[in-house]
């Protein structure tokens, strides 16, 4: 009984450390795509789709914009089939989108850090039997 316990105490452990290392490299890089791809026709839609109210279309506006130096500007923006402009998000929607990629991007660490545990805890073993062989 203890045996089990301390293997899975051990895995578990193993897992942890893996999830944190791989998510190191994937958070950060789900957190860029999601700002490049923020204002894609492909995003809109589907931040939209949560965002505005029914029975609009989300489209997004650029603007000039002159701060501490030239920029563009990217507003969501809901439209009804009349054409009027019903509601205006100018952050929230590139939040939502960053935020649904950062999710997915810790579900692909969670589970390759599942995937890659096994592995990982074979090789520390290895490792600490090799030391305990040297001593």
């Amino acid at each position: 009984m203890k045996q089990a316990t301390t293997g899975t105490i051990s895995g578990c452990l193993v897992w942890v450390i893996a999830f944190f290392a791989i998510s190191l490299c994937v958070l950060p890089m789900s957190m860029m795509i999601g700002g490049f791809t923020a204002v894609s026709d492909f995003a809109v839609r589907q931040t939209g789709a949560i965002v505005c109210p029914e029975n609009t279309t989300p489209e997004v506006r650029s603007f000039a914009t002159y701060g501490s130096g030239p920029s563009t500007t990217y507003v969501l923006q809901c439209v009804d089939a009349s054409g009027e402009v019903v509601m205006e998000d100018p952050v929230g929607f590139a939040f939502l989108w960053i935020g649904i990629l950062v999710g997915i991007g810790l579900l692909l660490s969670g589970i390759l850090a599942f995937a890659l545990a096994a592995p990982a805890g074979v090789l520390i073993a290895k490792l600490f039997s090799k030391l305990k062989r040297t001593q």
